[in-house]
């Protein structure tokens, strides 16, 4: 989906124009080095495997554990993924934007809003936990 992906190619098209106006100066090279970084970190490839829906439900009831509802390019989305470090492996992440069924049960739980991260903990749904808290329940 080209969507998910219009961010960071934009930030890498920058790196680009500023490595290539900037003569390989240090700063050119240290403001391209961040600009990458920051593609990366808005990508889809910063989030672990996207699950359909019915996939991520059925596992987490068996395994245990969380779901998390995402978006790319979405702020308090990478906010909690970086938070997690490691720990993000353990959830079950659904990017609403390559799943209809997801993106309804997001909207359900949210009054009609696509309001992400969603954590479902079971049946019950938190709306932007605290990342601290989510690390918590990821043990």
């Amino acid at each position: 989906m080209w969507r998910t992906w219009i961010l960071s190619a934009a930030m890498v098209a920058v790196a680009a124009v500023v490595l290539l106006t900037g003569a390989f100066d240090v700063t050119s090279v240290v403001t391209a080095v961040l600009l990458l970084v920051f593609a990366w970190v808005t990508s889809p490839l910063f989030f672990p495997h996207h699950v359909d829906d019915a996939t991520a439900r059925r596992d987490a009831a068996t395994r245990g554990v969380p779901v998390v509802y995402w978006r790319p390019g979405c702020t308090f989305c990478i906010r909690l993924r970086a938070t997690l470090c490691t720990r993000a492996r353990r959830a079950i992440w659904v990017n609403i934007w390559r799943d209809p069924a997801a993106t309804a049960r997001v909207r359900e739980v949210n009054g009609g809003n696509e309001t992400v991260p969603t954590v479902f903990i079971g049946d019950v749904s938190h709306t932007n936990p605290d990342p601290r808290w989510l690390r918590d329940q990821l043990v």
